[in-house]
Protein backbone atom coordinates (compact mmCIF):
# COMPACT_ATOMS: atom_id res chain seq x y z
CA UNK A 1 0.00 0.00 0.00
CA UNK A 2 2.85 2.39 0.86
CA UNK A 3 4.39 1.74 -2.57
CA UNK A 4 1.13 2.65 -4.23
CA UNK A 5 0.88 5.91 -2.27
CA UNK A 6 4.47 6.77 -3.14
CA UNK A 7 3.92 6.06 -6.85
CA UNK A 8 0.91 8.34 -6.71
CA UNK A 9 2.69 11.19 -4.94
CA UNK A 10 6.01 11.17 -6.80
CA UNK A 11 4.57 11.82 -10.25
CA UNK A 12 5.32 15.55 -10.15
CA UNK A 13 8.78 15.32 -8.58
CA UNK A 14 11.31 17.39 -10.53
CA UNK A 15 14.62 15.56 -10.58
CA UNK A 16 16.34 18.68 -11.87
CA UNK A 17 15.23 20.73 -8.88
CA UNK A 18 16.33 18.05 -6.42
CA UNK A 19 19.70 17.68 -8.14
CA UNK A 20 20.13 21.45 -8.07
CA UNK A 21 19.41 21.50 -4.35
CA UNK A 22 21.80 18.63 -3.71
CA UNK A 23 24.63 20.25 -5.65
CA UNK A 24 24.15 23.66 -3.99
CA UNK A 25 23.95 22.12 -0.53
CA UNK A 26 26.96 19.92 -1.25
CA UNK A 27 29.04 22.94 -2.29
CA UNK A 28 27.98 24.98 0.74
CA UNK A 29 28.50 22.20 3.26
CA UNK A 30 31.87 21.21 1.78
CA UNK A 31 33.07 24.82 2.02
CA UNK A 32 32.02 24.97 5.68
CA UNK A 33 33.68 21.67 6.59
CA UNK A 34 36.90 22.48 4.74
CA UNK A 35 37.10 25.93 6.32
CA UNK A 36 36.58 24.54 9.84
CA UNK A 37 39.11 21.75 9.33
CA UNK A 38 41.69 23.98 7.66
CA UNK A 39 41.43 26.49 10.52
CA UNK A 40 41.94 23.74 13.09
CA UNK A 41 44.85 22.22 11.17
CA UNK A 42 46.86 25.39 10.52
CA UNK A 43 46.14 27.33 13.71
CA UNK A 44 49.11 25.73 15.58
CA UNK A 45 51.43 27.37 13.03
CA UNK A 46 50.43 30.80 14.36
CA UNK A 47 50.19 29.91 18.04
CA UNK A 48 53.11 29.49 20.39
CA UNK A 49 51.26 27.38 22.95
CA UNK A 50 52.85 26.97 26.36
CA UNK A 51 51.58 24.83 29.16
CA UNK A 52 51.72 27.57 31.78
CA UNK A 53 50.72 30.83 30.06
CA UNK A 54 47.85 31.19 27.63
CA UNK A 55 48.00 32.73 24.18
CA UNK A 56 45.73 35.68 24.98
CA UNK A 57 48.36 37.34 27.19
CA UNK A 58 50.74 40.09 26.09
CA UNK A 59 53.94 41.18 27.89
CA UNK A 60 54.12 44.98 27.72
CA UNK A 61 57.12 47.25 28.41
CA UNK A 62 57.95 50.86 27.71
CA UNK A 63 60.10 51.53 24.68
CA UNK A 64 63.69 52.33 25.70
CA UNK A 65 65.09 55.44 24.02
CA UNK A 66 68.52 57.00 24.24
CA UNK A 67 67.16 60.28 25.60
CA UNK A 68 65.08 58.50 28.19
CA UNK A 69 68.02 56.41 29.38
CA UNK A 70 70.25 59.49 29.71
CA UNK A 71 67.58 61.30 31.76
CA UNK A 72 67.25 58.35 34.14
CA UNK A 73 63.86 57.17 32.91
CA UNK A 74 63.70 53.54 34.03
CA UNK A 75 60.52 52.70 32.14
CA UNK A 76 58.21 52.12 35.10
CA UNK A 77 54.42 52.02 34.82
CA UNK A 78 52.49 54.15 37.28
CA UNK A 79 48.95 53.62 38.54
CA UNK A 80 47.51 55.99 35.91
CA UNK A 81 49.14 54.01 33.10
CA UNK A 82 47.70 50.77 34.43
CA UNK A 83 44.24 52.26 34.95
CA UNK A 84 44.22 53.53 31.37
CA UNK A 85 45.13 50.05 30.11
CA UNK A 86 42.37 48.43 32.16
CA UNK A 87 39.79 50.80 30.67
CA UNK A 88 40.52 49.71 27.08
CA UNK A 89 37.66 47.64 25.57
CA UNK A 90 40.00 44.85 24.45
CA UNK A 91 41.64 44.52 27.89
CA UNK A 92 40.34 41.92 30.32
CA UNK A 93 42.82 42.35 33.16
CA UNK A 94 46.35 43.61 33.86
CA UNK A 95 48.97 42.00 36.08
CA UNK A 96 52.16 43.59 37.39
CA UNK A 97 55.59 42.03 37.28
CA UNK A 98 57.08 42.05 40.76
CA UNK A 99 60.89 42.17 40.87
CA UNK A 100 63.17 40.73 43.51
CA UNK A 101 64.49 43.38 45.91
CA UNK A 102 67.40 41.36 47.32
CA UNK A 103 70.58 39.59 46.20
CA UNK A 104 70.29 36.06 44.79
CA UNK A 105 73.08 33.57 44.15
CA UNK A 106 72.16 30.40 42.27
CA UNK A 107 73.98 27.07 42.08
CA UNK A 108 73.05 24.49 39.50
CA UNK A 109 74.21 20.90 39.86
CA UNK A 110 75.27 19.18 36.64
CA UNK A 111 77.09 15.86 36.92
CA UNK A 112 79.08 15.54 40.15
CA UNK A 113 78.56 18.44 42.53
CA UNK A 114 77.59 22.03 41.74
CA UNK A 115 78.99 22.83 38.33
CA UNK A 116 77.55 26.31 37.79
CA UNK A 117 77.22 29.30 40.05
CA UNK A 118 75.89 32.71 39.11
CA UNK A 119 74.15 35.78 40.41
CA UNK A 120 70.47 35.50 39.71
CA UNK A 121 67.19 37.42 39.69
CA UNK A 122 63.51 36.61 40.13
CA UNK A 123 60.26 38.06 38.81
CA UNK A 124 56.69 37.16 39.72
CA UNK A 125 53.26 37.68 38.20
CA UNK A 126 49.83 37.05 39.74
CA UNK A 127 48.92 33.38 39.97
CA UNK A 128 45.78 33.82 37.83
CA UNK A 129 48.06 34.41 34.84
CA UNK A 130 49.84 31.09 35.41
CA UNK A 131 48.27 27.93 34.02
CA UNK A 132 50.20 25.16 35.75
CA UNK A 133 49.49 22.25 38.07
CA UNK A 134 48.82 23.76 41.55
CA UNK A 135 50.86 20.95 43.07
CA UNK A 136 53.86 22.21 41.08
CA UNK A 137 53.31 25.88 41.87
CA UNK A 138 53.18 27.71 45.17
CA UNK A 139 55.26 28.39 48.26
CA UNK A 140 55.14 27.22 51.86
CA UNK A 141 57.38 29.18 54.25
CA UNK A 142 57.42 26.29 56.72
CA UNK A 143 58.91 23.98 54.04
CA UNK A 144 60.63 26.46 51.72
CA UNK A 145 61.29 25.38 48.14
CA UNK A 146 61.26 27.73 45.16
CA UNK A 147 59.57 26.51 41.94
CA UNK A 148 60.79 28.47 38.91
CA UNK A 149 59.83 28.88 35.26
CA UNK A 150 62.79 29.93 33.13
CA UNK A 151 63.34 31.04 29.56
CA UNK A 152 64.27 28.36 27.05
CA UNK A 153 66.97 30.75 25.87
CA UNK A 154 68.83 30.15 29.12
CA UNK A 155 68.91 26.42 28.51
CA UNK A 156 70.09 27.01 24.94
CA UNK A 157 72.86 29.32 26.19
CA UNK A 158 74.06 26.61 28.53
CA UNK A 159 73.87 23.77 25.97
CA UNK A 160 75.40 25.61 23.01
CA UNK A 161 77.54 28.15 24.82
CA UNK A 162 78.84 27.14 28.21
CA UNK A 163 78.58 23.34 27.87
CA UNK A 164 80.05 23.28 24.35
CA UNK A 165 83.16 25.22 25.38
CA UNK A 166 83.71 23.82 28.88
CA UNK A 167 83.22 20.14 28.09
CA UNK A 168 80.04 19.94 30.19
CA UNK A 169 77.18 17.57 29.32
CA UNK A 170 74.22 18.96 27.44
CA UNK A 171 70.87 18.55 29.14
CA UNK A 172 67.31 18.28 27.88
CA UNK A 173 64.30 20.05 29.37
CA UNK A 174 63.23 16.87 31.13
CA UNK A 175 66.68 16.43 32.63
CA UNK A 176 66.84 20.10 33.64
CA UNK A 177 63.68 19.72 35.69
CA UNK A 178 65.39 16.98 37.72
CA UNK A 179 68.68 18.84 38.32
CA UNK A 180 69.02 20.19 41.88
CA UNK A 181 68.99 23.94 42.33
CA UNK A 182 70.02 25.91 45.38
CA UNK A 183 69.54 29.64 45.91
CA UNK A 184 71.31 31.84 48.42
CA UNK A 185 69.06 34.76 49.35
CA UNK A 186 70.69 37.69 51.10
CA UNK A 187 69.72 41.15 52.20
CA UNK A 188 68.39 43.11 55.14
CA UNK A 189 71.09 41.55 57.34
CA UNK A 190 70.03 37.97 56.49
CA UNK A 191 71.63 35.26 54.35
CA UNK A 192 69.91 31.91 53.84
CA UNK A 193 70.04 28.94 51.46
CA UNK A 194 66.89 27.59 49.87
CA UNK A 195 66.36 24.66 47.44
CA UNK A 196 64.68 25.24 44.09
CA UNK A 197 63.38 23.28 41.13
CA UNK A 198 62.52 24.02 37.51
CA UNK A 199 58.84 23.33 36.73
CA UNK A 200 58.57 24.78 33.21
CA UNK A 201 60.21 26.59 30.29
CA UNK A 202 59.06 29.63 28.36
CA UNK A 203 59.58 30.86 24.82
CA UNK A 204 57.69 34.06 25.53
CA UNK A 205 59.15 35.26 28.82
CA UNK A 206 62.86 36.01 28.84
CA UNK A 207 63.04 35.90 32.63
CA UNK A 208 62.81 33.68 35.71
CA UNK A 209 59.29 33.44 37.14
CA UNK A 210 58.60 32.41 40.74
CA UNK A 211 55.29 32.33 42.67
CA UNK A 212 54.07 35.76 43.72
CA UNK A 213 53.47 34.44 47.23
CA UNK A 214 57.17 33.61 47.52
CA UNK A 215 58.27 36.94 46.04
CA UNK A 216 56.17 38.97 48.47
CA UNK A 217 57.49 36.91 51.39
CA UNK A 218 61.11 37.17 50.25
CA UNK A 219 60.97 40.91 49.50
CA UNK A 220 59.60 41.53 52.96
CA UNK A 221 62.22 39.32 54.58
CA UNK A 222 65.32 40.24 52.58
CA UNK A 223 64.35 43.43 50.72
CA UNK A 224 64.66 47.12 51.41
CA UNK A 225 60.95 47.63 51.95
CA UNK A 226 60.81 50.44 49.35
CA UNK A 227 57.62 50.17 47.22
CA UNK A 228 58.31 49.25 43.59
CA UNK A 229 56.53 50.30 40.41
CA UNK A 230 56.43 47.57 37.74
CA UNK A 231 58.61 47.86 34.67
CA UNK A 232 56.66 45.16 32.84
CA UNK A 233 52.97 44.28 32.67
CA UNK A 234 51.15 41.16 31.60
CA UNK A 235 47.88 42.02 29.86
CA UNK A 236 45.05 39.61 29.14
CA UNK A 237 43.28 40.68 25.94
CA UNK A 238 40.08 39.54 24.29
CA UNK A 239 41.63 39.30 20.81
CA UNK A 240 45.45 39.45 20.59
CA UNK A 241 45.47 40.31 16.88
CA UNK A 242 43.09 43.28 17.10
CA UNK A 243 44.59 46.26 15.24
CA UNK A 244 43.33 48.59 17.98
CA UNK A 245 45.80 46.99 20.38
CA UNK A 246 48.75 47.76 18.12
CA UNK A 247 47.53 51.32 17.61
CA UNK A 248 47.28 51.82 21.36
CA UNK A 249 50.76 50.38 21.98
CA UNK A 250 52.30 52.58 19.30
CA UNK A 251 50.58 55.75 20.51
CA UNK A 252 51.80 55.18 24.09
CA UNK A 253 55.29 54.04 23.02
CA UNK A 254 54.80 50.59 24.54
CA UNK A 255 56.44 47.44 23.24
CA UNK A 256 55.11 43.88 23.21
CA UNK A 257 57.72 41.25 24.04
CA UNK A 258 58.90 38.98 21.23
CA UNK A 259 56.93 38.54 18.02
CA UNK A 260 53.63 38.12 19.85
CA UNK A 261 51.83 40.91 17.97
CA UNK A 262 52.96 39.61 14.57
CA UNK A 263 51.85 36.04 15.27
CA UNK A 264 48.64 37.30 16.87
CA UNK A 265 47.82 39.40 13.81
CA UNK A 266 48.41 36.40 11.58
CA UNK A 267 46.19 34.30 13.82
CA UNK A 268 43.54 37.05 13.88
CA UNK A 269 43.67 37.30 10.08
CA UNK A 270 43.31 33.51 9.83
CA UNK A 271 40.28 33.66 12.13
CA UNK A 272 38.64 36.45 10.11
CA UNK A 273 39.25 34.74 6.75
CA UNK A 274 38.02 31.39 8.06
CA UNK A 275 34.94 33.10 9.49
CA UNK A 276 34.17 34.71 6.12
CA UNK A 277 34.58 31.41 4.27
CA UNK A 278 32.38 29.60 6.80
CA UNK A 279 29.75 32.35 6.51
CA UNK A 280 29.76 32.00 2.70
CA UNK A 281 29.32 28.24 3.01
CA UNK A 282 26.45 28.62 5.48
CA UNK A 283 24.74 31.16 3.19
CA UNK A 284 24.99 28.73 0.27
CA UNK A 285 23.57 25.95 2.46
CA UNK A 286 20.70 28.18 3.58
CA UNK A 287 19.94 29.14 -0.02
CA UNK A 288 19.90 25.46 -0.98
CA UNK A 289 17.55 24.84 1.94
CA UNK A 290 15.09 27.37 0.54
CA UNK A 291 15.50 25.86 -2.93
CA UNK A 292 14.50 22.46 -1.54
CA UNK A 293 11.60 23.97 0.41
CA UNK A 294 10.39 25.71 -2.73
CA UNK A 295 10.62 22.42 -4.62
CA UNK A 296 8.70 20.57 -1.89
CA UNK A 297 6.04 23.27 -1.71
CA UNK A 298 5.58 23.18 -5.49
CA UNK A 299 5.39 19.39 -5.36
CA UNK A 300 2.82 19.49 -2.58
CA UNK A 301 0.85 22.14 -4.44
CA UNK A 302 0.76 20.01 -7.61
CA UNK A 303 -0.32 16.99 -5.54
CA UNK A 304 -2.89 18.90 -3.47
CA UNK A 305 -5.88 17.05 -4.91
CA UNK A 306 -4.22 13.64 -4.50
CA UNK A 307 -3.21 14.42 -0.90
CA UNK A 308 -6.73 15.61 -0.11
CA UNK A 309 -8.17 12.43 -1.59
CA UNK A 310 -5.84 10.28 0.50
CA UNK A 311 -6.81 12.22 3.63
CA UNK A 312 -10.51 11.74 2.82
CA UNK A 313 -9.90 8.01 2.39
CA UNK A 314 -8.69 7.88 6.01
CA UNK A 315 -4.94 8.22 5.70
CA UNK A 316 -3.43 10.34 8.45
CA UNK A 317 -1.25 13.41 7.72
CA UNK A 318 1.68 11.46 9.21
CA UNK A 319 1.24 8.61 6.71
CA UNK A 320 1.05 11.01 3.78
CA UNK A 321 3.95 13.26 4.83
CA UNK A 322 6.38 10.47 5.72
CA UNK A 323 7.12 9.77 2.04
CA UNK A 324 8.27 13.33 1.46
CA UNK A 325 10.17 13.24 4.75
CA UNK A 326 11.99 10.06 3.69
CA UNK A 327 12.92 11.74 0.41
CA UNK A 328 14.42 14.72 2.27
CA UNK A 329 16.25 12.58 4.85
CA UNK A 330 17.84 10.33 2.21
CA UNK A 331 18.83 13.31 0.07
CA UNK A 332 20.36 15.24 2.99
CA UNK A 333 22.18 12.14 4.28
CA UNK A 334 23.71 11.58 0.83
CA UNK A 335 24.82 15.23 0.70
CA UNK A 336 26.40 14.96 4.18
CA UNK A 337 28.34 11.81 3.29
CA UNK A 338 29.60 13.29 0.01
CA UNK A 339 30.59 16.55 1.74
CA UNK A 340 32.63 14.64 4.35
CA UNK A 341 34.35 12.64 1.61
CA UNK A 342 35.19 15.82 -0.34
CA UNK A 343 36.44 17.48 2.87
CA UNK A 344 38.77 14.55 3.54
CA UNK A 345 40.07 14.62 -0.04
CA UNK A 346 40.68 18.36 0.18
CA UNK A 347 42.40 17.94 3.54
CA UNK A 348 44.77 15.32 2.12
CA UNK A 349 45.68 17.82 -0.58
CA UNK A 350 46.57 20.76 1.65
CA UNK A 351 48.12 18.68 4.44
CA UNK A 352 50.92 17.73 2.07
CA UNK A 353 51.76 21.44 1.82
CA UNK A 354 51.55 22.47 5.48
CA UNK A 355 53.43 19.49 6.93
CA UNK A 356 56.59 21.42 6.02
CA UNK A 357 55.72 23.72 8.94
CA UNK A 358 55.78 20.80 11.36
CA UNK A 359 51.98 20.56 11.56
CA UNK A 360 50.54 17.11 12.07
CA UNK A 361 46.90 18.22 11.82
CA UNK A 362 43.93 18.10 14.15
CA UNK A 363 41.16 15.55 14.51
CA UNK A 364 38.44 15.64 11.84
CA UNK A 365 35.67 14.71 14.26
CA UNK A 366 34.89 18.32 15.15
CA UNK A 367 34.36 19.15 11.47
CA UNK A 368 32.18 16.08 11.02
CA UNK A 369 30.15 17.12 14.07
CA UNK A 370 29.69 20.59 12.55
CA UNK A 371 28.41 18.94 9.35
CA UNK A 372 26.00 16.76 11.34
CA UNK A 373 24.66 19.79 13.21
CA UNK A 374 24.16 21.82 10.03
CA UNK A 375 22.46 19.01 8.13
CA UNK A 376 20.45 18.08 11.20
CA UNK A 377 19.14 21.64 11.43
CA UNK A 378 18.35 21.76 7.69
CA UNK A 379 16.61 18.37 7.81
CA UNK A 380 14.60 19.35 10.89
CA UNK A 381 13.47 22.52 9.12
CA UNK A 382 12.46 20.53 6.03
CA UNK A 383 10.48 18.01 8.08
CA UNK A 384 8.70 20.72 10.05
CA UNK A 385 7.70 22.58 6.86
CA UNK A 386 6.39 19.38 5.18
CA UNK A 387 4.30 18.44 8.20
CA UNK A 388 2.92 21.97 8.49
CA UNK A 389 1.87 21.97 4.84
CA UNK A 390 0.19 18.54 4.97
CA UNK A 391 -1.54 19.39 8.25
CA UNK A 392 -2.90 22.60 6.74
CA UNK A 393 -4.46 20.56 3.89
CA UNK A 394 -5.93 18.10 6.38
CA UNK A 395 -7.42 20.91 8.49
CA UNK A 396 -8.83 22.48 5.33
CA UNK A 397 -10.61 19.25 4.49
CA UNK A 398 -12.08 19.00 7.99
Amino acid sequence: MNDIIWKLLRQHISKGQLIGFAIANLIGLTIVLLAVQFYRDVRPVFNDEESFIRKDYLIVTRAVTGAGAMMGNNGEFNDADISDLVEQPWCRQVGRFLNSDFAIDARLGVGNGHAMRSQFFFEAIPDEFIDIDPDEWGFNASKPEVPVIISRDYLSLYNFGFAATQGMPRISEGQAEMIPLEFTLSGNGKRENMPGRIVGFSNRLNTVIVPQEFMEWANQRYGTGIPQQPQRLIVEVSSPGDVKIEEYMDSHHYEVAGDKMSSSKANYFLTVVSGIVIAVGIIISLLSFFVLMLSIYLLLQKNTSKIQDLLLLGYSPKQVSKHYIMLVVVLNAAVLVLAIVLMLIGRMTYMGMIRAFGVSGSSVWISILVGLLIMGAITAGNIHAIRQKVNSLWLHEK
